[in-house]
């Protein structure tokens, strides 16, 4: 019998499993795919050419749980872009990254550049402060009298000391950013539109969402949080894709004794007497352990493995109406050459930036409303990525890669029409999208990988492809994800508990929901509050 068993052999899964085991518990992980590493994970897509499926850039990964499980030791690289973004216009374009951001901004917009500064020293300040809470246990709302309370009364005393340390323009501007749309903190601040454009494209990843959506702008900050290689705010390339995360993840797991099972899906979470005391397989196997930890959606742990009968009423409806769905349309191409973009002609570090086909805020607030009335819209938001140009292990020579990250698109469509019906008309216009802006492009397309909503919820467990398992909306952040009263990663039902995306701080490949719920987990075993072996 293993001591934990965890459903789910995502990232934040097998980080928690890594710091479990390196606290001395014997833990078993289960992972319904033939592959470990959820959504971050690298497969061949077309033959002789590779990428990250799902999931494709990084920033958010935490620098703690990258030392903690030694993930370079275990042969994580990560290389920076050269260029960050890059947003092309009709005979123009907005290339940003160190260096070159306030000249190109300039540009557009003496004032736009001379603002720049404030703009990143203010969006900073309140980065750094959310940055200390990424790894903290939120406050948790609970009952049972004062005894229970000081523990949570403490939390609140901690997060207040921090959020104390603001002076009185972060804290509006904390309270604008967490209340306000991304639109309207950014209009607030610059008067051209590629720089807004650029911005606000991090207001609507992930996020089924107009720019103008009251609390957008928040999702906009969550995209600031992470860094690589010590570069605040920067994004990169793992080398071999974003599978060699959790492929080193894994490799720490087993080295730290982990046994982890490809293959394996779960139906049932079995409890007895009002306690998770272990899970049933798909194939009837029985496997029994002191605690169980999910890495799922809550809506999948609580609406498919749990008995409903076992789960506090509110608790249930309250995930019921959990918010999930996030607008995402994933593609992988492979491609026979470059794109050759009208508005910058032939090869550059452009070609390494996450380029932003969006110009502006009012076109991403039109493809959203066509999206809520059509299914999609006809004039979609596509980030493209070309990794193959900072990694040549993932094409052949001469050859490249692109990802292709698509919004808006309703999650489930109207008057019963389905995706599988409309995934290869979709790609074809996502494809199109980027067609008019480097003429060729769907010339040189050899081979592609077409991911609707749908598709990201049979695969990897996203409902309705929500690649944060959840809205980021203040009701369902911090203490409140998934429900207020259990945002401490434990649930009404004992021995249960959450380390996935579900949880704080919510989606992205971050690793610190795993290495959060491990701590708590821990704790509770060194208090005994786990199921005697």
């Amino acid at each position: 019998m293993s001591d934990i068993v965890i459903i789910g052999g995502g990232h934040n899964g097998l980080t928690c499993a890594a710091y479990l085991a390196a606290a001395g518990l014997k833990v078993t992980v289960l992972e319904r795919r033939d592959v470990v590493g959820g959504a971050a994970v690298t497969e061949e897509f077309f033959p002789g050419f590779r990428n990250s499926v799902a999931s494709y850039t990084v920033s958010l990964l935490n620098p703690k749980v990258i030392r903690d499980l030694e993930l370079h030791r275990h042969g994580l690289k990560v290389v920076g872009r050269k260029v960050a973004n890059f947003l092309p216009l009709d005979g123009d374009y907005l290339a940003t990254g160190e260096g070159r951001t306030k000249s190109e901004v300039a540009r557009f917009s003496v004032r736009d550049a001379e603002r720049l500064d404030a703009y990143g020293d203010r969006l900073d300040a309140i980065a750094d402060v959310l940055r200390e809470l990424v790894l903290e246990t939120p406050p948790n709302l609970v009952e049972g009298g004062f005894a229970k309370a000081i523990p949570e009364l403490l939390k609140s005393a901690s997060l207040g000391r921090r959020l104390s340390k603001l002076d009185m323009t972060g804290k509006r501007d904390l309270l604008a950013l967490f209340s306000q749309s991304a639109g309207d903190w950014l209009d607030g601040w610059f008067e051209s539109d590629p720089i807004k454009a650029v911005f606000g494209f991090d207001g609507v990843v992930g996020n089924y969402a107009s720019p103008y959506t009251p609390g957008s702008a928040y999702v906009l900050l969550h995209h600031v949080f992470g860094e690589v290689n010590g570069k605040k705010g920067a994004w990169g390339h793992a080398i071999g894709g974003m599978g060699a995360i959790t492929q080193a993840m894994a490799a720490c797991c087993r080295e730290r004794g982990v046994e982890i099972r490809t293959g394996v899906a779960v139906a049932e979470v079995l409890t007895e007497k009002g306690r998770a005391v272990g899970v049933v397989t798909d194939r009837g196997e029985t496997i029994r352990a002191r605690a169980v930890v999910s890495n799922l959606n809550p809506k999948l742990l609580f609406g498919k493995l749990v008995d409903r009968a076992v789960q506090p009423t509110d608790f249930a409806e309250r995930i019921d109406n959990y918010r999930s769905g996030s607008g995402t349309f994933r593609m992988n191409v492979a491609l026979s050459g470059l794109p050759n973009f009208s508005c910058l002609p032939g090869p550059g570090d452009h070609l390494t930036a996450g380029i932003i086909v969006a110009p502006s805020l009012a076109y991403m607030e039109r493809a959203y409303n066509d999206a809520r009335q059509f299914g999609w819209s006809r004039e979609p938001i596509v980030e493209m990525l070309i990794p193959s140009t900072l990694d040549d292990s993932l094409a052949p020579a001469g050859r490249h890669v692109a990802s292709l990250f698509c919004q808006h698109v309703a999650p489930v469509l109207s008057g019963g029409r389905s995706w599988d019906d409309h995934r290869e008309e979709v790609a074809d216009l996502m494809i199109a999208t980027v067609d008019k802006q480097a003429p060729g492009f769907a010339a040189s397309v050899l081979g592609r990988q077409v991911l609707s909503p749908l598709d990201l919820e049979r695969t990897f467990g996203l409902v309705g492809g929500d690649i944060m398992h959840g809205n980021l909306s203040l009701d369902q952040m911090f203490s409140a994800r998934p429900v207020l009263g259990a945002g401490d990663y434990r649930t009404p039902l004992a021995g249960l508990y959450q380390c996935g995306a579900g949880t704080h701080p919510g989606g992205g490949v971050t690793g610190a929901p795993g290495h959060n719920a491990a701590r708590e987990i821990v704790r509770d075993a060194r208090r005994g509050r786990l199921r005697a072996a």
